[in-house]
């Protein structure tokens, strides 16, 4: 199954680019074995500044029809790495085409962003910045696969 992030900005060089970069090459590493994978990321700008709604748009447009659409949102269910995996696993078995995760811009998504995605995942209460993110979804994909193929990567 392939995977997608795709996001609202663009990411300059630097040490969250480098972290990205390490964490979805160590997905693909590992992931592809198991079916899930390649992963690629895919940035959107609204250049003419319309906020949440310009960007809703961008990313609807953006998004294939036959697609699973997870959004991170600090609404969206808490999970805990190892149950993040069995949902990853439990996509991948299900054979959709493939699973996009959605990350908004500085002011979060839109609500027909919010009203198209198949699930809300949440990294916690607290809001973050939407570039750290990015690094954090990476960070878990890898641990999620990392978890289903058996590797020491996660310890309970």
């Amino acid at each position: 199954m392939r995977l997608r992030i795709m996001a609202i900005g663009r990411l300059r060089q630097g040490p969250e680019k480098d972290l990205i970069k390490d964490y979805l090459s160590r997905f693909n590493r590992t992931g592809q074995p198991l079916g899930l994978g390649p992963i690629e990321v895919l940035e959107l700008e609204d250049k003419k500044g319309g906020g949440k709604t310009a960007e809703g748009a961008l990313l609807l447009k953006a998004l294939p029809a036959n697609a699973k659409v997870v959004v991170l949102d600090e609404r969206g269910q808490l999970q805990t790495s190892p149950q993040f995996s069995e949902r990853l696993a439990y996509f991948r078995d299900m054979a959709p085409r493939e699973l996009i995760f959605v990350i908004g811009g500085a002011d979060g998504l839109s609500e027909d962003v919010l009203e198209r995605a198949d699930e809300k995942l949440s990294f916690g209460r607290m809001v973050w910045a939407h570039m750290l993110v990015r690094v954090m979804l990476a960070e878990q994909l890898y641990r999620a696969v990392s978890i289903l193929a058996g590797g020491p990567y996660h310890r309970i």
